[in-house]
């Protein structure tokens, strides 16, 4: 081959070469969602919107925080995600603002967006990305599939292993305690509590604990005064509507037939701490498995 023949082989095989580079990183984003759906992208998103305060968070979590352009009332955290415009709440968001973002991938959640109104996102072509997390040691893969979606998956694995370490770590210390039967109340009227297959379950049993209810199959079942008399839980562990202690807490101090009454083990956790699917969950479950720790020590000894 001669010198002219030869240069025009090496330009074509650069210009080969060049042209696989770029279809490998245009190559198709696929992911498979919390309902068993695939997601597929034609690349990395980059104009997302989150129907959740949850969803922003672990979007932050995975390094894609930059690519939101959009999201629900509650998006507190972090900081940043407060600066993002609203599309509503999370149960009634508004599909025209939606629309007018244009964005390129959506991130619902299952059990608190309204199933038609993402159904109407798919149909008009918008891939949806349905999130479901229900135990708390899935919440890392989470963190992956956002970091693949938003491509930052680099960030996103890191975040995961830091997740599963620091997880690893409380299920080592706490998990195999004597357990202690607990009562999670949400809210007071109606009474509000979590059942088996809610993720604050998979918390107090990461702790040590047996959710009094955890044979309810509704995440958030009404209950009654007298059921939780009758589960006589060792701890009560309520949340509220922010950082404050809530006042009904102490309203079970007239019960002095309640083992966690009689022990005074009424212990509050800040509710976004534990009621969000995110990597912040792993805080609230310090503070639940260092109160149902508190409630061990206050058994009577002998």
């Amino acid at each position: 081959m001669g010198p002219s023949k030869l240069k025009v082989a090496l330009t074509l095989a650069r210009a080969v070469a060049l042209c696989a580079a770029c279809s490998l990183s245009y190559a198709d984003v696929v992911v498979r969602d919390d309902t068993g759906a695939l997601v597929r992208l034609a690349r990395p998103a980059q104009r997302i919107v989150t129907l959740a305060p949850h969803l922003v968070e672990t979007l932050f979590a995975a390094g894609g925080g930059e690519k939101l352009i959009g999201t629900v009332e509650f998006s507190n955290y972090p900081e940043a995600a407060k600066t993002i415009k609203r599309v509503g709440s999370y149960a009634s968001f508004d599909l025209e603002t939606v629309l007018a973002l244009k964005p390129d991938l959506v991130i619902g959640w299952r059990s608190g967006n309204v199933p038609a109104s993402l159904d109407k996102l798919r149909a008009l072509g918008f891939p949806v990305y349905v999130s479901q997390v229900e135990r708390i040691e899935d919440v890392p893969a989470e963190i992956e599939r956002f970091g693949v979606l938003a491509g930052s998956s680099e960030i996103g694995n890191a975040a995961a292993k830091r997740f599963r370490e620091r997880f690893a770590g409380l299920q080592q210390r706490y998990s195999s305690r004597p357990q202690v039967r607990t009562f999670y109340q949400i809210w007071k009227q109606p009474l509000m509590t979590v059942g088996g297959k809610q993720i604050i379950s998979s918390v107090i049993r990461l702790c040590g604990g047996e959710n009094v209810f955890e044979a309810v199959e509704t995440l958030a079942p009404t209950v009654t005064i007298e059921a939780v008399i009758a589960a006589n839980p060792e701890a009560i562990v309520a949340s509220g509507m922010d950082a404050s202690r809530p006042e009904w807490l102490d309203d079970w101090k007239r019960w002095t037939s309640i083992t966690a009454v009689a022990r005074d083990n009424l212990f509050f956790i800040h509710p976004d701490l534990i009621q969000r699917h995110t990597p912040r969950l792993l805080d609230g479950a310090e503070r639940l498995c260092q109160q149902l720790e508190t409630a061990r020590g206050r058994r009577p000894h002998g």
